[in-house]
């Protein structure tokens, strides 16, 4: 991983995690072409799920924006596992997100703004990306966010 990189982790306090375990019959990341494709990630430490819920009930924007941040965490171990190194990623080309919401939630949008934010953080220019937010009626496990990925490779 390039120093800069690092240095961008490190002030921002994060040490990325392994590649999450899928929780089911499919891998982390794909590598086709030119491109990797992250399979969806959850707010997930090594050790639990966290934020298990819905924005509009359990969660403010700003703790769905939380979530979103600790998938995009996932996002980026997944990234470094599967690469070798985030300084293998060219850009991020696009990231789309889910966020378990009660019917009337409206903010989609602000929610991933924590994935996006922290993804432009680490990588910089490279990091700006394409982006979907979509809310929906159930996550796996009851999760509150799900983001997945796609990035260039270089």
């Amino acid at each position: 991983m390039s120093a800069e990189i690092e240095e961008r982790l490190k002030n921002l306090g994060i040490e990325l995690p392994p590649v999450p375990v899928p929780a089911a019959n499919y891998v982390p990341a794909m590598i086709s072409g030119g491109l990797v494709f992250v399979s969806g990630q959850v707010p997930k430490t090594q050790e639990e799920l966290k934020f298990v819920g819905k924005l509009g009930r359990e969660f403010t924007v700003e703790q769905g924006q939380q979530a979103a941040r600790l998938c995009a965490i996932n996002i980026l171990a997944s990234l470094n596992g599967t690469l070798g190194g985030l300084d293998k990623i060219g850009r991020m080309v696009k990231l789309t997100g889910f966020v378990n919401a009660v019917p009337d939630f409206k903010e989609p949008h602000f929610v991933i703004n924590g994935a996006s934010d922290l993804i432009v953080a680490v990588l910089g220019e490279r990091g700006r990306h394409a982006r979907s937010a979509v809310g929906v009626g159930t996550l796996p496990n009851g999760v509150a966010v799900e983001v997945e990925a796609i990035a260039e490779i270089t």
